[in-house]
């Protein structure tokens, strides 16, 4: 129970890796407040949490600022507190870089990078008293420029630069600020699997571990460590749980 009583806000975390990294949370002993928009997905979600601890359920749009300032004062509100904050909640679409358009990077900046800026200002005055954690997303593609990803990867090294910056100043307050950067099965990937097989066992042949990450057992376990008093001497750092396929030097 490294997280007993700890109070965290998990957004994306209706499903995939951030539904992992809640569950695992959860089972850590956290109250997690799961933010989502698809709201079948998000009630599955809460239903779980509530096997292991207390739960809170928030179907908005976090593109908008002033739902991301709502979610935070209803969990300080609800809990008393914010412990842990995991930005995770990101969407985009691929596209050659010549055929890449504005409406691209509205789309992955709005929904990935904003909402990762405007939560962990919102959340800062709470997370400066319990000396809390905040961890964000990188991805490979962005650190290794993956064809066809140019709104993703460059939302994903905005938050990687501001994530470095937050962690320079806030470290004063006794806050960690952190990035992970997956490799994980998902519905989308399991689907992609089908659709190109081929495809799918190059990946998996290009992972030194041989395999995918799994969205509780190890994003979620990374993310548990990350929120826990185990890593309070590190920050400012991406945490590579991609099976070795990137190493940062």
């Amino acid at each position: 129970m490294r997280l007993k009583d700890k109070v965290g806000i998990v957004t994306g975390s209706a499903s995939g890796i951030g539904r992992g990294i809640a569950l695992a949370m959860a089972k850590e002993g956290a109250h997690i407040a799961i933010v989502d928009i698809n709201e079948e997905k998000g009630q599955e979600a809460l239903e779980e949490i509530n096997q292991y601890t207390e739960g809170l359920l928030f179907i908005k749009d976090i593109s908008k600022k002033e739902n991301v300032d709502y979610i935070v004062n209803e969990v300080i509100q609800k809990f008393g507190k914010l412990d842990i904050l995991v930005n995770n909640a990101h969407a985009s679409k691929q596209a050659p870089f010549v055929e890449t358009t504005m409406e691209l990077f509205d789309l992955s900046f709005g929904t990935g990078f904003y909402p990762t800026f405007h939560f962990m200002q919102a959340a800062y005055p709470e997370l400066k008293k319990s000396k809390g954690k905040v961890i964000n997303f990188a991805s490979g593609a962005g650190i290794s420029g993956q064809p066809t990803q140019a709104s993703y990867a460059a939302a994903k090294e905005a938050i990687r630069g501001i994530t470095r910056v937050a962690a320079n100043e806030w470290g004063v307050d006794g806050i960690n600020v952190n990035l992970i950067a997956p490799i994980a099965r998902t519905a989308g990937v399991e689907a992609w699997s089908k659709q190109a097989p081929e495809l799918y066992e190059k990946m998996i042949n290009n992972i030194p571990l041989r395999r995918l990450g799994e969205p509780e057992e190890d994003i979620g376990r990374t993310a548990v460590f990350l929120a826990s008093e185990d890593s309070d001497y590190i920050t400012g750092q991406t945490i590579m749980v991609d099976g070795g396929t990137i190493k940062l030097y």
